[in-house]
């Protein structure tokens, strides 16, 4: 097997897992194409590219939930965006727009002052942060929730948040720009923060993949860009590395939500702040 198309195959798998998990996917990529033999520039270009792939997957995978945002278009009100029809639009625009502007002045300014220690430590925290709130709503006893308890108003879980507010979306989208710093994980941010604000572990999942999509799409795009074309790729290994990740990704993220729909909230706390504990200690120890 051509080595080209070997390391496709390898990259894309990985991407499409650590994609949704709460370790950095470009900076794990980059330093296993690093360690193949890529130079490094090449291997960052080479793993925002992938990011298109799982942008794929999570297009295909809510499909049905992003064409029922897009129809809700025509309701958006300047004066009240954030009501329950047009919620998670304006989230995704609020929070697009706030990702690009953190990530852009973050970039620019401080880039170079952040390191793969720095990035992790943060990412620790945060796993910190959320197995002390797992761990506070099973002592408590609000966090063990399941689907046959009653819905809330909202369609939701009684005791959690399902619509998505303005301080949700620059939050959310602020946290998702720092994930373009060194050892910072994109989903883990994201998903952590909605944790953390009240929303039940499915909802949490749900809007951080959504939010995924224009960012990775807009990190593939500067990839080509700033690389003048495919980074470093023939067609048919490009091909095969986005084919690939979007696989992966899509059965990932079935898995992912499989689990959480069967999970009680502290339990996905808790294991998604141990597994952000492992990927921060990771990127320390690889910095």
């Amino acid at each position: 097997m051509d080595s080209e198309v070997l390391v496709a195959l390898v990259v894309g798998v990985l991407q499409g897992i650590f994609e949704w998990l709460p370790v950095s996917s470009e900076g794990n990529v980059t330093v296993v194409l690093t360690a193949l033999g890529s130079e490094p520039e090449a291997a960052v270009q080479y793993s925002l590219f992938l990011h298109v792939g799982t942008a794929l997957a999570a297009t295909v995978y809510y499909r049905d939930t992003l064409a029922d945002v897009g129809w809700t278009l025509p309701e958006l009100r300047p004066d009240d965006p954030f009501r329950d029809e047009t919620a998670t639009l304006s989230f995704l625009v609020l929070a697009t727009l706030a990702s690009g502007i953190v990530g852009i002045a973050a970039y620019l300014a401080i880039e170079g002052l952040v390191s793969e220690l720095t990035g992790g430590a943060a990412v620790a925290l945060i796993g910190v942060l959320l197995v002390v709130t797992g761990i506070l709503q099973r002592v408590a006893g609000t966090g063990d929730a399941d689907r046959d308890e009653t819905p809330a108003p909202d369609g939701g879980v009684a005791g959690h948040r399902e619509t998505p507010t303005a301080v949700d979306a620059v939050l959310v989208g602020a946290l998702q720009g720092l994930a373009i710093l060194p050892g910072v994980s994109r989903s883990g941010t994201t998903v952590s923060a909605l944790l953390l604000r009240g929303y039940e572990g499915e909802a949490s999942f749900r809007l951080s993949f959504l939010l995924s999509v224009p960012a990775a799409l807009g990190a593939g795009v500067l990839a080509v860009l700033d690389g003048g074309g495919l980074p470093t790729l023939s067609p048919v290994a490009a091909l095969l590395a986005l084919v690939v990740a979007a696989v992966v990704g899509y059965l990932t993220i079935d898995a992912l939500m499989r689990v959480v729909k069967r999970v009680a909230f502290w339990g996905v706390c808790v294991g998604l702040g141990a597994l952000a504990i492992v990927g921060g200690g990771l990127a320390i120890l690889l910095a």
